[in-house]
């Protein structure tokens, strides 16, 4: 179920529960809690707000160009990579700096298409960037391109904290205070790039997005990381690697997986830039046919080319050092060795298929499933959650004690309704992951299996088992877990149980 609102489309039936509450509740408090009411229905109407995030160099807009299939964010540093720019969908392209005052300027693309890297503008009066784009991957997720962390520059710097812990009020105006505004988080999810090496402030960037989208009510897993550049991940460091790069990327991503993971819902290694040229039209037939000729070459020469990037490009060879140069922008050596043994295994390749072949390579598919599996199949309840959070945390901030007890009773009816029980479970699922709730490793991987978005066999921890036997066993275990809540529980482990009885006899009854 969706609805379309003043707002814009709602993505269900929990983000509609949750703005029918919003107006409810607006004239009953104060004209400032109810002006951040407002900026939360706005959200609530607005597509997903997916957070692209990381340390400074770990290809944050590179990995955007490859998720938009458009290379639109900069990738060289400039002005416009000092400021945070959303993408989202627009019926025509356009770019408008949004000033901290509320006045916009339009501004022209680069000639190459892509943002201009310096605005014309003094850019510590810019409170971010918006970019409209035709891009159907933009109509059910505006994607936020963040300054990165760890920059010499604090000003960008905290540019990215504050979208991660709470963002200024997006459409630039003064309606709401600075306490509002700090109550209304500024991304609903993230997608967090890492390199080969997780630090503390990648850890204290995560934990305060965590805060700023989580309350008692509501705190989905929102949020997923990637290994980026995971072809420059050295075989030989990574026991279990046998020789192989991306083995070695995806055994380092696992690790990174258990040293994030109260943070993150999984690690996944990616080639952001093989990506990027694979999906924004930027690897051309003549690219193809410059990889064609290399691999005519014999192989001792091609061996010692490919050993680093200054022999590739100067050593002396038929193909134009400046082809080659190109090429190592595109595709980095990984990415040309693998398209060199594709065309050695299949003279007669295409440079689509080619193309199709370097997109396999570089991980974006396994990325975007996931986004779909965390992101996008969890929208409704993801968006609702953080707006429950964003609701709770403009009543704490009000200052009047009746104000507060209205908000809280108003919100416990809502989670009392049926179609809420999905923001208890993204609770415990939250409070589970994240430690919390200290469980027996067994009940915990249950917690996190019947919680999931798979086929209901495999929430079951039954796959391809008939109906009857499913039905039989989600109600052995909802009338377990309920003697559990009731007996054998602490009194956290008691509030996860009470909600996995509940979702399991809810299976139940959908089997039935």
């Amino acid at each position: 179920m969706t609805a379309t609102t003043d707002q814009g489309r709602l993505a269900g039936p929990l983000s509609v529960s949750v703005a029918n509450l919003c107006r409810r509740l607006q004239p009953q408090v104060s004209a400032r809690t109810a002006a951040g009411f407002a900026e939360v229905l706005r959200r609530l109407g607005a597509p997903l707000q997916v957070a692209v995030a990381g340390r400074i160099k770990s290809g944050k807009s590179t990995l955007v160009n490859a998720l938009i299939g458009r290379r639109v964010a900069p990738t060289d540093v400039g002005e416009c990579t000092r400021l945070v720019t959303r993408f989202q969908y627009g019926t025509v392209d356009r770019i408008e700096v949004v000033f901290a005052g509320g006045y916009k300027q339009v501004l022209p693309f680069a000639p190459d298409g892509s943002i201009p890297a310096e605005l014309g503008v003094d850019i510590s009066k810019v409170s971010h960037i918006e970019a409209y784009l035709t891009s159907a991957v933009l109509q059910d997720m505006t994607v936020i391109d963040t300054p990165g962390l760890g920059s010499l520059d604090a000003a960008s710097v905290s540019r990215t904290e504050q979208l991660l812990g709470a963002a200024q009020n997006e459409e630039g105006g003064d309606e709401l205070d600075e306490t509002s505004r700090s109550a209304v988080a500024g991304a609903e999810a993230v997608l967090y790039v890492v390199t080969q090496g997780v630090r503390a402030d990648d850890q204290q960037a995560l934990a305060a997005f965590t805060a700023a989208t989580a309350s008692r009510e509501a705190g989905p897993v929102n949020a997923i990381a990637v290994l980026n550049k995971a072809d420059t991940v050295p075989p030989e460091s990574v026991e279990g690697s046998d020789g192989d790069v991306w083995r070695a990327a995806s055994i380092l991503a696992e690790k990174q997986g258990l040293l994030l993971k109260p943070r993150v819902a999984d690690v996944l290694p990616v080639i952001g830039l093989i990506a990027e040229s694979a999906e924004s039209g930027n690897f051309t037939s003549a690219d193809a046919d410059a990889l064609r000729a290399l691999s005519a070459l014999d192989d001792a020469t091609l061996e010692t080319m490919l050993m680093a990037a200054d022999i590739f490009t100067s050593w002396d060879c038929d193909v134009p050092a400046g082809t080659r140069l190109r090429l190592l922008e595109k595709l980095d050596l990984y990415g040309i060795r693998r398209a060199i043994d594709a065309l050695r295994a299949d003279e007669t390749i295409t440079a689509g298929a080619l193309r199709r072949l370097l997109l396999a390579t570089s991980g974006l598919d396994a990325v975007r499933a996931r986004l779909n599996t965390v992101f996008a199949a969890r929208a409704d309840g993801i968006k609702a959650a953080a707006a429950l959070a964003s609701i709770t945390a403009l009543a704490h901030s009000s200052g009047d004690p009746a104000e507060r007890q209205r908000v809280h009773d108003a919100i416990e009816v809502l989670l009392a309704k049926p179609e809420a029980h999905q923001l208890r479970l993204l609770e415990a699922l939250t409070l589970v992951v994240a430690g919390a709730v200290d469980m027996p490793e067994d009940l915990a991987e249950e917690v996190l299996r019947v919680g999931s978005n798979a086929g209901v066999d495999e929430q079951l921890g039954l796959p391809g088992a008939a109906r009857p036997e499913l039905a039989a066993h989600a109600l052995e275990r909802a009338g377990w877990w309920r003697s559990f809540a009731s007996f054998g529980a602490t009194p956290a482990q008691s509030r996860v149980a009470h909600v996995v009885h509940r979702a399991y006899f809810l299976i139940w009854q959908q089997l039935r």
